[in-house]
């Protein structure tokens, strides 16, 4: 069994089972702030009682975020030690700060946000809302600084210290703003306020479709497409300088990205769609524009972009899997502008939620992002094999990177990392379907009118409403409030 495929393997399918929730809870948050701030701006009850039940939803996702991430940092050490030993110098730092600037000031508010209803302020549970929505952000910040240095290092050298290389830091603030971690960051971020933003377009579209909760619905879809509308089309920025980025850093990477191969004398084309034949060094069955990729990278249609051919064969990274999941994150997002530019344009002919095909088609659409997020991370990852860390020029000198293959564990064996990867499958398998069970039973069960919210109905509606949040029953769902009446909240 070999070793490397079997940890690379176990890695990928952590760290993607893992990505399900961070991008979420990221673009969660900033909807969450947004939802609170409006509540304090017009004191209405639905707009608190929206904050309520989406905070619910957050809770949820952190929750396994947190856990399904620990994995990785075992894996570094079991798997990958020789890496670990190569990068601790830099990791241990941008990790330490994602601990003490993001982690301590997530999880301390944290509990404020979910508990704190009936405790604070509104003001101070809007502080609380913000503060937790940059802890993730700012823990997304040093994540992506630590995989950006892997892509192109700086601020640091490789020394060698009783036989073994290692990276040291020469320049925390060099390597922290890294040739390519600006532009990775904000392509990151607004990925994952395209995943919140659709992911609450989805629970909102479904419960428009099926008449309940219907002004929570519409005020919380109308919030999030916003959001949505303005992240897609940023995401066409941002995916355009990153890739200019990495034709300037990692050529190889691009070229396998548009499966190029030959440099030739004229512009390089771009490729629609196709099937990367690497044996036969071509694309078949493309569909290609002529002279389109030197375009974006150069504004010249005939300048030349290196082909695969420009490098040796050992030095490669494979063609196949980052052209299709490349092209496929592409794909989706210029679907994502489509959909929130055509729905922007009937929210602002008012007929959007009367449109039951496109309610059907948010309810589903919520796949999209979470399939271009991690598509995304795929492309760039398997885009730089064989490097680990890939090699850089730092001030007119080569730095040496790390192969993947050098970065394993000395003692583990194929047989290890196997029973491993079947027990941790299990485990995740589990955790998905608990994950999937408490969603959807938060989802069936919806926002609960709060006893606030029941001014206008007198003391017997308040206590009504008091006597549905003891029991945990929606009113919408004992009769006791017409469905669709726009009244909301937590149980």
């Amino acid at each position: 069994m070999d070793v490397e495929l079997l940890a690379r393997l176990q890695f990928a399918g952590t760290i993607m089972f893992h990505y399900l929730f961070p991008p979420l809870t990221i673009g969660m948050g900033l909807i969450m702030v947004i939802i609170e701030w409006a509540y304090l701006r017009t004191k209405k009850e639905v707009w608190h009682d929206a904050a309520r039940f989406w905070t619910k939803l957050f809770a949820l996702n952190f929750a396994l975020g947190v856990a399904t991430g620990i994995v990785m940092e075992f894996e570094f050490g079991t798997n990958w030690a020789a890496y670990s030993r190569f990068v601790g110098d830099v990791f241990g730092s941008a990790l330490a700060a994602e601990g003490i600037f993001a982690f301590f000031l997530e999880s301390g508010f944290l509990a404020v946000l979910v508990f704190g209803w009936d405790r604070v302020g509104p003001k101070m549970h809007f502080f609380s809302t913000l503060m937790v929505a940059l802890g993730s952000i700012f823990s997304a910040i040093w994540i992506v600084v630590a995989n950006s240095w892997q892509q192109t290092p700086a601020g640091s050298h490789v020394v060698e210290h009783e036989g073994v290389l290692r990276a040291e830091i020469t320049d925390f603030w060099l390597l922290v703003f890294n040739p390519s971690m600006v532009d990775r960051l904000t392509h990151t971020l607004i990925g994952a306020f395209i995943l919140g933003a659709f992911f609450v377009m989805s629970i909102s579209a479904y419960y428009l479709l099926k008449k309940r909760h219907e002004e929570f619905a519409r005020r919380s879809f109308t919030v999030a497409l916003i959001v949505a509308t303005i992240a897609s089309l940023l995401a066409l920025v941002t995916g355009h300088d990153q890739a200019k980025k990495v034709a300037a850093t990692q050529p190889a990477k691009l070229a396998a990205f548009e499966g190029h191969f030959e440099t030739g004398e004229g512009g390089a084309p771009l490729y629609l769609l196709g099937w990367p034949d690497s044996k036969a060094e071509t694309v078949r069955f493309g569909v290609k524009i002529p002279g389109m990729l030197s375009y974006l990278v150069h504004w010249d249609t005939g300048e030349p972009i290196p082909g695969l051919k420009e490098f040796a064969e050992d030095e490669r990274p494979p063609v196949w899997l980052p052209f299709q999941t490349y092209h496929l994150m592409v794909g989706l997002g210029m679907v994502f502008i489509g959909l929130t530019v055509v729905s922007l344009f009937f929210l602002w002919r008012k007929t959007l939620f009367t449109k039951r095909w496109l309610l059907w088609v948010w309810v589903f659409a919520v796949i999209g992002p979470f399939l271009a997020n991690q598509s995304g991370w795929v492309a760039a990852e398997v885009g730089r094999q064989p490097w680990i860390v890939y090699p850089s020029v730092q001030d007119g000198v080569a730095q040496a990177g790390l192969r993947t293959a050098d970065g394993l564990s000395e003692s583990v064996t194929g047989g290890h990392v196997l029973w491993s990867i079947i027990m941790f499958g299990l485990i995740y398998a589990l955790l998905f379907v608990i994950w999937i069970f408490v969603l959807n039973n938060k989802i069936q069960h919806g926002p609960v009118v709060s006893a606030a919210g029941a001014g206008e109905g007198g003391f017997l509606a308040a206590g009504a409403s008091r006597l549905d949040r003891d029991e945990g029953r929606s009113l919408t769902e004992t009769g006791d409030e017409e469905p669709g009446s726009g009244k909301g909240g937590e149980a």
